[in-house]
Protein backbone atom coordinates (compact mmCIF):
# COMPACT_ATOMS: atom_id res chain seq x y z
CA UNK A 1 0.00 0.00 0.00
CA UNK A 2 2.81 2.14 0.82
CA UNK A 3 4.50 1.67 -2.57
CA UNK A 4 1.11 2.38 -4.54
CA UNK A 5 0.18 5.53 -2.62
CA UNK A 6 4.01 6.88 -3.07
CA UNK A 7 3.60 5.77 -6.98
CA UNK A 8 -0.34 6.98 -7.97
CA UNK A 9 -2.38 6.18 -5.03
CA UNK A 10 -1.97 9.52 -3.50
CA UNK A 11 -2.80 11.11 -6.71
CA UNK A 12 -5.43 9.13 -7.74
CA UNK A 13 -7.10 10.31 -3.63
CA UNK A 14 -6.02 13.92 -3.26
CA UNK A 15 -4.87 14.81 -7.38
CA UNK A 16 -6.60 17.46 -9.32
CA UNK A 17 -10.34 16.29 -9.55
CA UNK A 18 -11.68 15.03 -13.03
CA UNK A 19 -15.48 14.82 -12.50
CA UNK A 20 -15.73 14.50 -8.88
CA UNK A 21 -14.99 10.98 -9.99
CA UNK A 22 -11.18 10.71 -9.27
CA UNK A 23 -7.84 12.88 -8.82
CA UNK A 24 -5.99 13.27 -11.41
CA UNK A 25 -1.92 11.85 -12.27
CA UNK A 26 -0.48 15.21 -11.37
CA UNK A 27 1.18 13.98 -8.53
CA UNK A 28 2.69 10.85 -9.60
CA UNK A 29 5.51 10.11 -8.05
CA UNK A 30 4.97 12.61 -5.16
CA UNK A 31 6.08 15.37 -7.45
CA UNK A 32 4.75 18.57 -6.35
CA UNK A 33 4.78 16.91 -2.90
CA UNK A 34 6.81 18.82 -0.81
CA UNK A 35 7.48 20.22 2.51
CA UNK A 36 5.38 23.38 1.45
CA UNK A 37 1.58 23.24 3.48
CA UNK A 38 -0.67 21.62 1.56
CA UNK A 39 -2.48 24.06 -1.66
CA UNK A 40 -6.23 22.99 -0.70
CA UNK A 41 -6.65 22.15 3.05
CA UNK A 42 -5.76 25.82 4.48
CA UNK A 43 -3.15 24.80 7.15
CA UNK A 44 0.40 24.85 8.25
CA UNK A 45 1.20 21.00 7.56
CA UNK A 46 3.74 20.14 5.08
CA UNK A 47 2.14 18.32 2.09
CA UNK A 48 4.15 15.29 2.67
CA UNK A 49 3.28 14.99 6.47
CA UNK A 50 -0.20 15.04 4.99
CA UNK A 51 0.43 12.60 2.63
CA UNK A 52 1.83 10.02 4.48
CA UNK A 53 -1.03 10.63 7.74
CA UNK A 54 -3.66 9.76 4.87
CA UNK A 55 -1.39 6.73 3.66
CA UNK A 56 -2.48 5.45 6.93
CA UNK A 57 -6.04 5.04 6.41
CA UNK A 58 -5.50 3.58 2.90
CA UNK A 59 -2.90 0.93 4.39
CA UNK A 60 -5.60 0.02 6.82
CA UNK A 61 -8.01 -0.57 5.02
CA UNK A 62 -7.67 -3.66 3.08
CA UNK A 63 -5.88 -5.24 5.90
CA UNK A 64 -9.15 -4.80 7.89
CA UNK A 65 -10.80 -7.20 5.24
CA UNK A 66 -8.31 -9.83 5.38
CA UNK A 67 -10.09 -10.74 8.99
CA UNK A 68 -13.27 -12.12 6.98
CA UNK A 69 -11.48 -14.73 5.46
CA UNK A 70 -9.06 -15.24 7.41
CA UNK A 71 -7.28 -18.87 7.07
CA UNK A 72 -8.82 -19.64 3.20
CA UNK A 73 -6.92 -17.22 1.26
CA UNK A 74 -3.42 -18.21 -0.97
CA UNK A 75 -1.25 -15.31 -0.19
CA UNK A 76 -0.54 -14.45 -3.90
CA UNK A 77 -4.27 -13.68 -4.24
CA UNK A 78 -4.12 -11.95 -0.91
CA UNK A 79 -1.40 -9.84 -2.51
CA UNK A 80 -3.11 -9.08 -5.49
CA UNK A 81 -6.67 -8.67 -4.50
CA UNK A 82 -5.10 -6.03 -1.79
CA UNK A 83 -3.62 -3.88 -4.94
CA UNK A 84 -7.25 -4.02 -6.82
CA UNK A 85 -8.60 -3.42 -4.22
CA UNK A 86 -6.94 -0.31 -3.36
CA UNK A 87 -6.97 1.14 -6.86
CA UNK A 88 -9.98 0.21 -7.85
CA UNK A 89 -12.24 0.39 -5.02
CA UNK A 90 -10.21 2.47 -1.59
CA UNK A 91 -8.82 5.49 -4.19
CA UNK A 92 -12.20 6.25 -5.74
CA UNK A 93 -14.39 6.06 -2.96
CA UNK A 94 -11.82 8.12 -0.70
CA UNK A 95 -11.92 10.91 -3.76
CA UNK A 96 -15.61 11.31 -3.61
CA UNK A 97 -15.67 12.21 0.25
CA UNK A 98 -12.08 13.93 1.28
CA UNK A 99 -10.33 14.60 -2.09
CA UNK A 100 -12.84 16.64 -3.73
CA UNK A 101 -15.42 14.08 -5.19
CA UNK A 102 -19.03 14.61 -5.75
CA UNK A 103 -20.01 12.70 -2.58
CA UNK A 104 -17.87 15.76 -0.71
CA UNK A 105 -19.44 18.52 -2.96
CA UNK A 106 -23.10 16.82 -1.92
CA UNK A 107 -22.24 17.68 2.29
CA UNK A 108 -21.34 14.30 3.22
CA UNK A 109 -20.03 13.85 6.70
CA UNK A 110 -17.14 11.79 6.87
CA UNK A 111 -14.69 13.54 9.55
CA UNK A 112 -12.15 10.07 10.23
CA UNK A 113 -13.16 7.05 7.98
CA UNK A 114 -16.68 5.63 9.10
CA UNK A 115 -17.30 5.30 5.32
CA UNK A 116 -14.27 5.46 3.73
CA UNK A 117 -12.40 2.99 5.68
CA UNK A 118 -15.16 1.07 7.59
CA UNK A 119 -18.48 0.89 5.71
CA UNK A 120 -16.02 -0.31 2.38
CA UNK A 121 -14.08 -2.61 3.96
CA UNK A 122 -16.88 -4.16 6.07
CA UNK A 123 -19.09 -4.46 3.18
CA UNK A 124 -16.18 -5.84 0.94
CA UNK A 125 -15.63 -8.36 3.49
CA UNK A 126 -19.09 -9.90 3.13
CA UNK A 127 -18.61 -10.36 -0.77
CA UNK A 128 -15.24 -12.25 0.49
CA UNK A 129 -16.64 -14.14 2.98
CA UNK A 130 -19.53 -15.55 0.74
CA UNK A 131 -17.09 -15.63 -2.60
CA UNK A 132 -14.60 -17.92 -0.68
CA UNK A 133 -17.25 -19.92 1.77
CA UNK A 134 -16.66 -21.63 4.76
CA UNK A 135 -13.43 -22.41 6.55
CA UNK A 136 -13.25 -26.31 7.01
CA UNK A 137 -14.98 -27.12 9.97
CA UNK A 138 -17.06 -23.95 10.70
CA UNK A 139 -19.98 -24.83 12.42
CA UNK A 140 -18.81 -28.69 13.95
CA UNK A 141 -15.43 -27.52 14.87
CA UNK A 142 -14.61 -25.95 18.38
CA UNK A 143 -12.61 -22.43 16.85
CA UNK A 144 -11.76 -20.89 20.02
CA UNK A 145 -9.95 -17.17 20.25
CA UNK A 146 -6.29 -17.57 19.37
CA UNK A 147 -4.93 -15.76 22.27
CA UNK A 148 -7.32 -13.38 24.60
CA UNK A 149 -3.92 -11.43 26.53
CA UNK A 150 -3.35 -10.21 22.32
CA UNK A 151 -6.89 -9.64 22.09
CA UNK A 152 -6.62 -7.27 24.94
CA UNK A 153 -3.20 -5.79 24.31
CA UNK A 154 -4.16 -5.59 20.43
CA UNK A 155 -7.39 -3.77 21.21
CA UNK A 156 -5.47 -1.64 23.63
CA UNK A 157 -3.14 -0.26 21.04
CA UNK A 158 -5.85 0.08 18.56
CA UNK A 159 -8.02 2.53 20.90
CA UNK A 160 -4.85 4.32 21.89
CA UNK A 161 -3.92 4.94 18.16
CA UNK A 162 -7.72 5.75 17.03
CA UNK A 163 -6.96 9.00 18.95
CA UNK A 164 -4.44 9.93 16.29
CA UNK A 165 -6.83 8.63 13.55
CA UNK A 166 -9.87 11.05 14.66
CA UNK A 167 -8.61 13.89 16.49
CA UNK A 168 -5.48 13.99 13.85
CA UNK A 169 -8.33 14.66 11.54
CA UNK A 170 -8.97 18.17 12.37
CA UNK A 171 -5.51 18.63 10.80
CA UNK A 172 -5.02 21.11 13.42
CA UNK A 173 -4.22 21.39 17.07
CA UNK A 174 -7.48 23.16 18.27
CA UNK A 175 -10.91 22.45 19.31
CA UNK A 176 -12.52 20.42 16.87
CA UNK A 177 -9.75 17.83 17.55
CA UNK A 178 -10.10 17.84 21.11
CA UNK A 179 -13.76 17.70 20.34
CA UNK A 180 -13.00 13.94 18.25
CA UNK A 181 -10.84 13.52 21.07
CA UNK A 182 -13.13 12.86 23.48
CA UNK A 183 -16.14 11.95 21.25
CA UNK A 184 -13.88 8.91 20.29
CA UNK A 185 -12.68 8.21 24.26
CA UNK A 186 -16.60 8.57 25.03
CA UNK A 187 -18.41 6.22 22.29
CA UNK A 188 -15.59 3.63 22.84
CA UNK A 189 -16.11 3.01 26.33
CA UNK A 190 -19.67 3.37 26.35
CA UNK A 191 -19.78 0.67 23.44
CA UNK A 192 -17.94 -2.05 25.78
CA UNK A 193 -19.98 -1.56 28.83
CA UNK A 194 -23.28 -1.94 26.70
CA UNK A 195 -21.21 -5.09 24.87
CA UNK A 196 -20.51 -6.57 28.22
CA UNK A 197 -23.97 -5.43 29.39
CA UNK A 198 -25.87 -7.41 26.68
CA UNK A 199 -23.70 -10.37 26.58
CA UNK A 200 -23.70 -10.62 30.28
CA UNK A 201 -27.32 -10.58 29.60
CA UNK A 202 -27.49 -12.87 26.79
CA UNK A 203 -25.02 -15.46 27.17
CA UNK A 204 -25.27 -15.50 31.33
CA UNK A 205 -20.66 -14.01 31.16
CA UNK A 206 -19.05 -11.04 30.24
CA UNK A 207 -15.93 -12.19 28.38
CA UNK A 208 -13.00 -9.82 27.79
CA UNK A 209 -13.15 -11.01 23.59
CA UNK A 210 -16.46 -9.14 23.66
CA UNK A 211 -15.35 -5.83 25.82
CA UNK A 212 -12.22 -5.63 23.44
CA UNK A 213 -15.27 -6.29 20.67
CA UNK A 214 -17.67 -3.77 21.70
CA UNK A 215 -14.86 -0.86 22.01
CA UNK A 216 -13.61 -1.33 18.78
CA UNK A 217 -17.41 -0.73 17.56
CA UNK A 218 -17.39 2.03 18.98
CA UNK A 219 -14.93 3.36 17.49
CA UNK A 220 -15.84 2.12 14.56
CA UNK A 221 -19.58 4.03 14.71
CA UNK A 222 -17.90 7.39 16.16
CA UNK A 223 -15.40 7.45 13.13
CA UNK A 224 -17.57 9.39 10.95
CA UNK A 225 -18.99 11.92 13.39
CA UNK A 226 -16.19 12.02 15.54
CA UNK A 227 -15.44 15.96 15.18
CA UNK A 228 -19.13 17.30 14.51
CA UNK A 229 -20.75 15.64 17.65
CA UNK A 230 -20.50 16.60 21.69
CA UNK A 231 -20.02 14.05 24.22
CA UNK A 232 -23.64 13.32 24.85
CA UNK A 233 -24.30 12.66 21.39
CA UNK A 234 -20.79 10.23 20.99
CA UNK A 235 -22.79 8.92 24.48
CA UNK A 236 -25.59 8.11 22.15
CA UNK A 237 -23.67 6.36 19.43
CA UNK A 238 -21.34 4.33 21.63
CA UNK A 239 -24.99 2.93 22.63
CA UNK A 240 -26.12 1.98 19.23
CA UNK A 241 -22.68 1.26 18.57
CA UNK A 242 -22.73 -1.74 21.60
CA UNK A 243 -26.49 -2.64 20.74
CA UNK A 244 -26.54 -2.64 16.99
CA UNK A 245 -23.11 -4.67 16.33
CA UNK A 246 -23.79 -7.13 18.85
CA UNK A 247 -27.06 -7.42 16.62
CA UNK A 248 -25.23 -7.72 13.66
CA UNK A 249 -22.66 -10.49 14.60
CA UNK A 250 -25.53 -12.78 16.65
CA UNK A 251 -27.61 -12.73 13.41
CA UNK A 252 -24.71 -14.03 11.33
CA UNK A 253 -25.05 -17.23 12.92
CA UNK A 254 -28.93 -16.77 10.76
CA UNK A 255 -27.48 -15.97 7.63
CA UNK A 256 -24.86 -18.42 7.28
CA UNK A 257 -21.44 -16.76 6.34
CA UNK A 258 -18.71 -17.02 7.50
CA UNK A 259 -16.62 -14.20 8.75
CA UNK A 260 -13.41 -15.11 10.73
CA UNK A 261 -12.96 -12.25 12.63
CA UNK A 262 -16.37 -10.43 12.67
CA UNK A 263 -15.37 -7.25 10.18
CA UNK A 264 -18.99 -7.33 8.27
CA UNK A 265 -20.82 -6.85 12.22
CA UNK A 266 -17.98 -4.48 13.20
CA UNK A 267 -16.91 -2.77 10.36
CA UNK A 268 -19.66 -3.18 8.22
CA UNK A 269 -23.14 -2.89 10.27
CA UNK A 270 -20.77 -0.06 12.34
CA UNK A 271 -19.72 1.73 9.28
CA UNK A 272 -23.57 2.17 8.21
CA UNK A 273 -24.28 2.85 11.74
CA UNK A 274 -21.64 5.50 11.93
CA UNK A 275 -22.27 7.48 8.79
CA UNK A 276 -26.15 7.25 9.37
CA UNK A 277 -26.28 8.83 12.82
CA UNK A 278 -23.71 11.72 11.89
CA UNK A 279 -26.76 12.54 9.61
CA UNK A 280 -28.58 12.87 13.24
CA UNK A 281 -26.26 14.03 15.28
CA UNK A 282 -24.17 16.54 13.65
CA UNK A 283 -24.23 20.03 14.95
CA UNK A 284 -22.30 23.22 13.55
CA UNK A 285 -22.38 24.21 16.57
CA UNK A 286 -19.43 22.07 17.85
CA UNK A 287 -17.77 22.36 13.64
CA UNK A 288 -18.56 25.55 11.58
CA UNK A 289 -17.29 23.73 8.79
CA UNK A 290 -20.15 20.75 8.72
CA UNK A 291 -23.89 20.91 8.79
CA UNK A 292 -26.53 20.49 11.56
CA UNK A 293 -28.41 17.18 11.64
CA UNK A 294 -31.92 15.90 11.54
CA UNK A 295 -32.19 16.31 15.19
CA UNK A 296 -30.36 19.93 14.74
CA UNK A 297 -33.53 20.80 12.20
CA UNK A 298 -31.86 19.31 8.92
CA UNK A 299 -32.92 16.28 7.39
CA UNK A 300 -31.54 16.89 4.12
CA UNK A 301 -28.36 15.55 5.28
CA UNK A 302 -29.63 12.27 6.95
CA UNK A 303 -30.78 12.12 3.34
CA UNK A 304 -27.28 12.95 2.12
CA UNK A 305 -25.69 10.40 4.62
CA UNK A 306 -27.87 7.56 3.28
CA UNK A 307 -26.84 8.16 -0.07
CA UNK A 308 -23.81 7.89 0.99
CA UNK A 309 -24.06 4.67 2.70
CA UNK A 310 -25.84 3.57 -0.09
CA UNK A 311 -23.37 4.41 -2.52
CA UNK A 312 -20.38 3.04 -0.91
CA UNK A 313 -22.13 -0.24 0.01
CA UNK A 314 -22.89 -0.88 -3.53
CA UNK A 315 -19.73 0.00 -5.02
CA UNK A 316 -17.76 -1.58 -2.64
CA UNK A 317 -20.00 -4.92 -2.55
CA UNK A 318 -19.71 -5.18 -6.49
CA UNK A 319 -15.84 -3.96 -6.96
CA UNK A 320 -14.87 -6.28 -4.41
CA UNK A 321 -17.25 -9.48 -6.26
CA UNK A 322 -15.73 -8.55 -9.40
CA UNK A 323 -12.11 -8.20 -8.23
CA UNK A 324 -12.51 -11.64 -6.64
CA UNK A 325 -13.58 -13.12 -9.38
CA UNK A 326 -11.08 -11.96 -11.45
CA UNK A 327 -8.36 -13.33 -9.34
CA UNK A 328 -10.02 -16.34 -8.71
CA UNK A 329 -9.34 -16.93 -12.37
CA UNK A 330 -6.03 -15.80 -12.80
CA UNK A 331 -4.53 -17.61 -9.80
CA UNK A 332 -7.26 -19.19 -7.69
CA UNK A 333 -8.46 -17.64 -4.41
CA UNK A 334 -8.80 -20.38 -2.06
CA UNK A 335 -6.35 -22.79 -0.43
CA UNK A 336 -6.40 -26.67 -1.07
CA UNK A 337 -8.23 -28.39 1.90
CA UNK A 338 -5.13 -29.96 2.87
CA UNK A 339 -3.17 -26.77 2.79
CA UNK A 340 -5.80 -25.10 5.66
CA UNK A 341 -5.97 -28.40 7.02
CA UNK A 342 -2.36 -27.95 7.89
CA UNK A 343 -2.47 -24.00 8.34
CA UNK A 344 -1.69 -20.96 6.36
CA UNK A 345 1.55 -20.32 8.50
CA UNK A 346 2.94 -23.76 6.91
CA UNK A 347 1.52 -24.55 3.91
CA UNK A 348 1.86 -20.86 2.18
CA UNK A 349 4.91 -19.66 4.14
CA UNK A 350 6.38 -22.12 6.10
CA UNK A 351 7.16 -20.85 9.16
CA UNK A 352 5.73 -21.48 12.88
CA UNK A 353 4.17 -19.00 14.69
CA UNK A 354 5.62 -20.35 17.71
CA UNK A 355 7.83 -22.92 18.18
CA UNK A 356 7.15 -26.31 19.90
Amino acid sequence: MSVIWVLFGYSLVFGPDKGGVIGGLEWMGLAGVGVDPHPTHGSTIPHQVFMVFQLMFAAITPALITGAFAERMRFGAVILFSLLWTVFIYCPIAHWLWGGGWLGRMGALDFAGGAVVHLSSGISALACALVLGKRKGYGTDYMAPHNLPMVALGTGMLWFGWFGLSAGSALRANGIAGGAFVATQTAAATSALVWMWIEWLHRGKPTVLGAASGAVAGLVVVTPAAGFVGPLSALLLGILAGCLCYLAIVWKGKFGYDDSLDVVGIHGAGGVCGVLATGLFASKAINSGGADGLFLGNPSQLGIQGVTALTVGLFSFVGAYILLKMVDGMMGLRVAPEEEAVGLDLSQHNERAYSQ
